[in-house]
């Protein structure tokens, strides 16, 4: 990579830590973050590919009261560099999804330490409200978020820092049964994290979609846009018999079944019938 490739990685990995926190335009999220680091390192393919990959690892990834997801951000800022520097092209994927993993429970340790100062910071920012010192709020605001973009901004200049030759160096003392192990286990981790998503979304209603999506994801003649195009078709026929649905007030449905208010229009259509 040129230096103006690695000043733009580490721009894309301080937007991502800051993104963890704002969530406003989604850059810390696997898939955005991968494709933009293909986009400027010149490898897109990679990128979204990599980025697609993580992403379904991280759908099932979210926080629960006290209980802190792992760092998404970091997992992909990280592996996509590796990836790239490997200069394994798509042989390597496999290889960058298992090493995305343990950077993603690393990150929670670079999480602590940012939230703790941000702690301090919050403090500093109460003091300065009891003296009505907009300005220096504003200032400890801006600051407590750079420090979250920092927390992703340095590991990666870090890993820009390390010679790609050194990398693929690395990379090629792991043995066969490693890295293979690693692709089939990032492979898994996929499906576990696509499996925790529809854990907490499956209903009776939702089940035969996946068992279509299941069903056609086997045919092999059908791409990805042919697959979005269906997927796209099911859900507009599920909200076009949602607004027929029985709702207690005379219109769709049957209004004589007392039961017919039950909160899933398309279960009162199916139920009517």
């Amino acid at each position: 990579m040129n230096a103006i490739q690695m000043i733009l990685v580490v721009l894309v990995a301080f937007l991502a830590g800051m993104e963890g926190i704002l969530d406003e335009w989604q850059f810390h999220q696997p898939l955005v973050a991968c494709t933009l680091i293909g986009l400027v390192t010149g490898h897109l393919d990679l990128g979204i590919i990599l980025g697609g990959q993580l992403q379904m690892i991280a759908l099932g990834w979210a926080n629960i009261g006290a209980a802190v997801a792992p760092d998404a951000a970091l997992a992909s800022i990280a592996s996509a560099i590796i990836l790239v520097e490997s200069g394994q092209g798509t042989k390597g994927i496999g290889t960058a999804t298992g090493i995305a993993i343990p950077l993603a429970v690393a990150g929670l340790f670079l999480t602590m330490v940012v939230r703790t100062i941000s702690t301090a910071i919050v403090h500093i920012m109460d003091a300065d409200a009891k003296k009505a010192s907009w300005r220096k709020i504003n200032m400890w605001q801006w600051i407590a978020v750079c420090l979250q973009g920092l927390r992703i901004a340095v590991p990666a200049a870090l890993l820009l820092a390390i010679p790609s030759t050194t990398v693929q160096h690395w990379l090629g003392l792991m043995p066969t049964w490693l890295t293979q192990g690693m692709s089939i286990g990032g492979a898994m981790v996929v499906a576990v994290g696509y499996a925790m998503v529809i854990n907490m979304m499956a209903s009776k209603e939702v089940w035969p979609f996946f068992a279509i999506g299941f069903a056609l994801a086997a045919v092999k003649d059908l791409t990805l846009i042919a697959l979005g195009a269906i997927g796209l078709s099911l859900a507009l026929m599920y909200l076009a018999l949602e607004s027929k649905g029985g709702n207690g007030n005379g219109k769709g449905g049957s209004s004589s079944n007392d039961n017919s208010d039950t909160g899933d229009p398309l279960g009162d259509i199916i139920d009517d019938y």
